[in-house]
């Protein structure tokens, strides 16, 4: 009898470990490659990838096999550039006076679920109001809430009346007098508290505003905003915690401070020169484009009464430049990561802006490696995400058709699955 228990124990144990979940598919696009291969089947186990065979491999008793088979199938795509906590809107700058930090996080939690549901399954947010976007992170980790993988900076760090000065535009009473709690720094003591701040609220990276900004309340959308001092304080500071930097910047001037002091991206970059661009590659820097929020409020500017009087002389001027900059930049060799500044655009939309990369002179294949191994370098998280290799973990997506042939096709999303889960299939959300 003990005999006998023993042995369906051990074979109950070995039909445990041996349960995986196979994934046929007809077309593999890894994020790594520059050619797809045919007829792969990826092998899942707890939630990581531990192989990718040629053939279509049987499903074996308890393997769950997944048919995708006349599909194309890529890494799950990564979005380096998102604001979840919101959208614009006529209402949106009314909406930052008169919300709380409860009201960003559903909302984030809801935008990050459509993020998902695109076939994003990693973002990079880049500035919120300090903890919204920290806790839905952490409810995701723990399986409390659907969405992406979040890395998040929470607040920005600006200077006074910068471009993430939380009260910059606001009346005298609603002004006050914020500090490196808040985001707002204005010495190099002060940059340092800031990064620490970030630090004791849990975020993942630093976002600071270089330069001005096309929707804050200013005149100016591209002047300098940090002394050299500051920005040395704020990267040494960020180093010693290990926070990558993200910069904010669309004038040169504030931008080559910022690729000088070392930040490890630079957002937007829209009067990127050659020096900055000579620069940027010498030392490895990012470039995120965001080519989607340039249309995007540029189309905004020509609606009546949509963007503040203040705001939309910059939409019109700053929008359209990003397009030329980005071919540029490409040209140049410039190592670039796929972000969108969804929440400037609709979520859920974040894919469009592949068309207009490749529009700018990108083939379809980079566009495609810039949201997977690209935007996984940039977290400094490629040993686990980006590709569909072995030791992987297990995030793909899956369209019809040929993406490289139409990268509009990125659009329509039929698949998602993230670490192991699967969230879409035949273009239908799964309960969870």
């Amino acid at each position: 009898m003990r005999f006998a228990l023993v042995s369906l124990l051990v074979l109950f144990a070995a039909g445990a470990a041996q349960a995986r979940t196979l994934v046929h598919a007809g077309t593999l696009i890894d994020g790594v490659s520059n050619t797809p291969r045919s007829h792969v089947t990826i092998v899942i186990e707890e939630g990581r990838i531990t192989d990718v065979a040629s053939g279509f491999i049987p499903a074996g008793s308890g393997d769950e096999l997944i048919d995708l088979s006349a599909q194309t199938v890529l890494p799950g795509l990564m979005d380096m550039h998102v604001h979840l906590t919101g959208e614009l809107s006529r209402t949106s700058y009314l909406d930052e006076v008169v919300l709380n930090p409860t009201d960003n996080v559903l909302k984030a939690a809801y935008y990050g679920r459509i993020t998902l549901l695109a076939g994003f399954t990693t973002v990079r947010n880049v500035g919120d109001d300090g903890m919204s976007t920290v806790s839905l992170r952490n409810a995701i980790r723990a399986g409390k809430a659907v969405g992406p993988r979040i890395y998040t900076a929470g607040k920005a760090i600006a200077t006074t009346g910068g471009h993430a000065d939380p009260t910059a535009g606001w009346c005298e009473a609603l002004q006050g007098d914020p500090g490196p709690r808040e985001g707002v720094i204005d010495s190099p003591d002060q940059a340092r508290k800031a990064v620490r701040e970030r630090y004791k609220d849990g975020a993942d990276m630093i976002k600071i505003t270089a330069t001005g900004g096309v929707l804050s309340m200013a005149r100016s959308g591209d002047n300098p905003q940090f002394t050299d001092a500051e920005l040395d304080a704020l990267i040494a500071s960020a180093n010693d915690y290990g926070f990558p930097v993200a910069a904010h910047a669309h004038g040169d001037a504030g931008m080559l401070r910022a690729v000088r002091a070392g930040v490890s991206s630079v957002e937007h970059g829209t009067y990127m020169t050659d020096e900055i661009m000579a620069l940027m590659k010498k030392k490895g820097t990012w470039y995120v484009p965001t080519l989607l929020a340039g249309v995007t409020v540029a189309e905004m500017a020509e609606l009546e009464d949509f963007l503040p009087p203040i705001v939309r002389p910059k939409a019109r001027r700053i929008g359209p430049q990003v397009q030329d900059t980005f071919a540029r930049a490409y040209q140049a060799g410039v190592p670039i990561a796929f972000g969108t500044d969804s929440g400037v655009s609709p979520h859920g939309q974040n894919a469009h802006e592949f068309e207009l990369m490749v529009a700018g002179g990108m083939p379809a294949m980079k566009a495609i490696q810039s949201a997977t191994m690209s935007g996984a370098k940039l977290l400094r998280a490629e040993k686990d995400l980006g590709s569909v290799e072995k030791g992987k973990v297990a995030d793909l997506v899956a369209v019809d058709g040929d993406p490289l042939a139409n990268i509009s096709l990125l659009r329509d999303i039929r698949f998602v699955m993230k670490d192991g889960v699967v969230y879409k299939q035949n273009g239908a959300a799964l309960a969870r």
